[in-house]
């Protein structure tokens, strides 16, 4: 059997293979952060197709942290009952969720939130409006917002929780010279700028115990002028194992560093796939916790190459522009698993169906991967879809 098929362990959370949806944004929350019927529907795809771990949308852990219109929230307690049945569901059918918790930070949508985006520091260049500088008190209320999002998290039987610190959101700008110029305990060297990560890890360790799987995104390098190195992403690696983390999530880039921005653009052959994997080596030779690899994996060939290989234990799939894409299908992993892998079916990835895009049967948003499951329909390669994480 292929090593993708292979059982997999983080922290005690068994995994049937080693594949693991990505967190994306969908645009299917309720306007006040609650989980809908259809994230539910979407996510209990996902769960009957087979992959080993679904990491959820990117879920805002405090009001003024919300990086956009319908993003699911874990800022409350009112949204635990919605957040249960979505792992309620995807348990039935035998799957395992771990939430993804997110702060915006500079990229707050303010027009959301009502409030002036705050950052490490109030650097210009990367959007229009406002910033302001965190005080140290704020950045204690993000890290108590950390561990009780964690708490509910956990209450909504959430098989874990991952940090996000990737792609310029709060704790990836925190690790960035390009957004980080503060001159205090937060700013400065590495294991300054790592500093609100690792309170964050701690809290959130302090909350949900030593038992509960805890799993981090982080960048390799920002892909920036003046974006986080390589070299530092490695050292932050190594604290982050050293205060107690269960997996690593490899990622890169920012939302706005344009054509080597986190989702990357003409991936069209094996060989400009995992455009992450030089930088995973670096890392696996230097920590010992499960690597997951996101970025371009697009093929069944180059995902077991990388596990056989060693380049990582779990490998991350994302939507392509290209819906040719194997992994672009809910039951992707079922059917290799049988020896049933269709050639010209695909699904078409979820776009935000309040913002009016149509798929080609007229069927809009992620409805139509939902449908898929049953009746997969054929592709129009005219029409390339789009999923944002």
């Amino acid at each position: 059997m292929s090593t993708m098929f292979q059982p997999g362990d983080i922290n005690g959370m068994k995994l049937a293979n080693r594949f693991v949806r990505s967190a994306t944004w969908e645009g299917m929350a309720a306007d006040d952060g609650a989980c809908t019927p259809k994230l539910v529907d979407l996510m209990v795809s996902l769960a009957k197709g087979g992959v080993g771990l679904i990491i959820s949308s990117h879920a805002y852990i405090s009001a003024e942290g919300q990086a956009g219109p319908w993003q699911i929230g874990v800022h409350k307690d009112e949204l635990i009952p919605g957040l249960t049945e979505m792992t309620a569901a995807v348990h039935d059918n035998g799957g395992k969720i771990v939430m993804q918790l997110a702060h915006a930070g500079y990229f707050a949508f303010a027009q959301l939130t009502g409030q002036t985006p705050m950052a490490p520091s109030n650097v210009e260049g990367f959007a229009k409006g406002s910033r302001r500088e965190m005080s140290t008190e704020e950045i204690q209320g993000v890290v108590q917002a950390y561990g009780a999002a964690a708490a509910r998290a956990r209450q909504a039987g959430f098989d874990g929780v991952q940090i996000h610190s990737a792609h310029g959101y709060l704790l990836s700008q925190f690790l960035s010279p390009a957004f980080n110029q503060r001159q205090d305990e937060y700013g400065g060297d590495i294991r300054n700028r790592a500093r609100a990560l690792l309170e964050v890890l701690k809290e959130i360790r302090r909350v949900v115990g030593s038992d509960y799987p805890v799993l981090v995104k982080i960048n390799c390098q920002d892909f920036i002028e003046n974006g986080l190195q390589a070299e530092d992403s490695v050292q932050t690696a190594k604290m982050l194992v050293e205060n107690g983390i269960d997996a690593i999530e490899l990622s890169g880039g920012v939302l706005v560093g344009g054509k080597l921005s986190p989702s990357r653009m003409g991936i069209k052959s094996e060989g400009k796939e995992a455009y992450f994997q030089n930088e995973a080596r670096s890392f696996k030779s230097q920590i010992d916790v499960p690597l997951i690899l996101v970025g371009g994996n697009r093929s069944i060939q180059v995902a077991e190459h990388l596990i056989d290989e060693g380049v990582a234990d779990y490998i991350s799939p994302v939507a392509s522009v290209d819906p040719r894409t194997w992994f672009d299908q809910p039951l992707a992993v079922r059917r290799s698993l049988q020896g049933n892998l269709p050639v010209r079916q695909y699904v078409f990835r979820a776009r935000d169906e309040r913002r009016g895009h149509l798929l080609p049967d007229g069927r809009k948003g992620a409805q139509a991967e939902i449908d898929a499951i049953s009746n997969p329909p054929e592709a129009d390669l005219r029409w390339p879809p789009v999923m944002i994480n």
